[in-house]
């Protein structure tokens, strides 16, 4: 081979080389997933901080105090927390500083990544579409990724908005929005102190109280096209009698494995797309 020809078959290497980088590149591309929806940061860590955020009337999921936590500045903090309604933990220094550094000043606030609205919201939100309201209410649903679940399912299925208790339950936080893969935006979420209460407030303007029980009578027997709300319970602990009591009815999904229960979220969203079924006027053929 004569040295023209040796330089043009090194020429034609290269070239292959760049376009199989290119190929390769493109791959990759195709097939890197999308980017997940940005939320706001929901720690605030800090006494100067924490109080900012309080003044300025952001929505605060909890508050983590460090354990033995008796300085003035801190104390007056818990109180104004208190005052609102909002839960505050004590909890081991270790922690907070994992949470928000070494600068914590022995208070951490972790914030909601969206704004929590009223009962009265959540109906507003089923007259501007002109249908009866369908809500779905979470008794002390405490894992972050079951909250994101259902409120990514009741953006799916036309729920209008989400229930929620202020204690022992998750909250709005990164980890929910995360979860829920940005349904945190379009599926309003009241957060209210006494859940038995709203049940009551939510019976007294017509809406129909369906717990989900392993006792309860089948599922597909229930009529779910009028005013509802699906009350889904913990994970360990299912739905509390308290709040048992206010259910107007018992729904259960048949169980024919080994495994006694479904995950909270799944079982609420075969639920959902009932009542979605039923409420679309959807029928087999």
């Amino acid at each position: 081979m004569g040295q023209d020809e040796r330089r043009n078959a090194e020429s034609m290497r290269k070239e292959t080389g760049r376009k199989d980088t290119r190929f390769s590149e493109g791959l990759q591309q195709a097939h890197r997933r999308p980017e997940e929806p940005a939320c706001r940061e929901d720690v605030i860590a800090g006494r100067n901080a924490v109080s900012e955020a309080l003044r300025s009337g952001r929505a605060v999921d909890s508050v983590l105090v460090a354990k033995g936590e008796r300085a003035g500045s801190a104390v007056a903090l818990v109180a104004r927390c208190r005052e609102r309604g909002i839960p505050v933990k004590e909890v081991d220094a270790r922690k907070l500083e994992a949470l928000g550094g070494r600068n914590h000043q022995g208070i951490v606030a972790l914030a909601a990544c969206k704004e929590y609205v009223t009962l009265d919201a959540l109906f507003e939100a089923a007259a501007k579409k002109g249908e009866p309201p369908f809500f779905i209410v979470c008794d002390e649903l405490e894992d972050p990724h079951n909250l994101g679940a259902i409120l990514r399912t009741a953006e799916a299925a036309g729920v209008h908005g989400v229930i929620i208790p202020k204690r022992r339950s998750a909250g709005l936080t990164a980890a929910v929005y995360k979860a829920s893969a940005g349904a945190v935006e379009y599926v309003p979420v009241a957060r209210v102190a006494n859940l038995a209460d709203s049940l009551r407030e939510l019976k007294r303007r017509g809406v129909w109280i369906y717990g989900l029980d392993m006792q309860g009578k089948a599922w597909c027997e229930a009529d779910l096209k009028g005013p509802l709300a699906l009350v889904v319970g913990s994970e360990g602990r299912g739905i509390g009698r308290l709040i048992k009591e206010q259910c107007d009815f018992m729904l259960s999904l048949p169980m024919a494995g080994q495994i006694s229960s479904l995950n909270a979220s799944v079982a609420c969203g075969i639920l959902m797309y009932e009542a979605a079924r039923q409420r679309q006027g959807l029928t087999a053929r």
